[in-house]
């Protein structure tokens, strides 16, 4: 009796201490699990520094660029979107170009808003004026400057999110809109890619000419062409209400036509 009693009370401790070690070695992988958790806000983290490190600057006037790297995205709104691939990363202005930037390449500032200063937007400036800008800007440093296509405007400006605006779920944080004015880059929160003002500030020409919906819309990130005479604007500007500043409203206009809130900001193949 006494043998049967003490392997009871044996077999009874060897269970409370694989149960034991059974709890302590969970309580451990929920922890390692945490971490798995964490990684990719490291990851994250780490990939803005490099991406903030490899922004660079080809002359004195000319704009900083960021480079934005290769991925995927579905662009466009919820129910409606369209999968885009970039197989190699280009270049994005950390700004929109500024007055000085303009003025240091023109000659002239076309801006309405003089009075803000060398560091705000240049606006009231066409399309047509811009490719005037890139061509000489192009011949003054060799590189290869353009405007960004839609999709590449609005890769850039999710920046691996699904934030309603670029940068944020709050306009106030990324965004001048509402008011009577522009205001100087860079005063607003940044992007995730380190960019600013994508929200606001002034309306964007981009490369594409306009279309109705992204059905046949090409899936590599290239601008898309088309017999429209419209030409496709993004971001919104500083008079918008706050549902034309998301990260998906579009808007149009003509290529001649210049105005107090349309601006832009440069791409660069790499």
């Amino acid at each position: 009796m006494k043998t049967n009693k003490f392997l009871t009370w044996a077999v009874i401790v060897l269970i409370s201490i694989a149960v034991l070690i059974y709890f302590i070695r969970g309580v451990g992988v929920s922890k390692t699990e945490e971490k798995k958790l964490d990684q990719p806000q490291v990851a994250i983290a780490e990939s803005i520094q490099r991406i903030q490190i490899a922004s660079s600057r080809d002359c004195n006037d000319c704009p900083e660029m960021i480079e934005i790297p290769a991925g995927s995205f579905e662009m466009g709104e919820a129910g409606r979107t369209h999968h885009v691939t970039f197989s190699k990363p280009f270049a994005l202005g950390k700004y929109e170009v500024t007055q000085a930037q303009w003025q240091a390449v023109m000659g002239k500032n076309p801006s309405y808003f003089k009075n803000c200063g060398g560091n705000c937007p240049v606006e009231q400036v066409s399309w047509d004026d811009i490719q005037q800008f890139i061509k000489k800007l192009n011949q003054k440093t060799g590189k290869r400057y353009r405007l960004p296509s839609e999709s590449e405007w609005e890769y850039a400006c999710r920046a691996g999110g699904r934030n309603e605006y670029c940068g944020s779920d709050d306009p106030g944080s990324v965004s001048w809109n509402g008011g009577d004015k522009t205001h100087p880059v860079g005063r607003k929160q940044a992007n995730a890619f380190g960019l600013h003002d994508m929200s606001g500030n002034v309306w964007e020409w981009l490369q594409d000419t306009w279309h109705e919906s992204y059905k046949g819309a090409p899936a590599n990130g290239a601008a898309w062409g088309g017999n429209t005479s419209y030409h496709v604007l993004r971001g919104g500007a500083w008079f918008s209400r706050q549902e034309d500043v998301n990260a998906v409203h579009r808007g149009r206009s003509i290529p001649p036509i210049a105005d107090s809130g349309f601006g832009f900001r440069l791409a660069k193949t790499l």
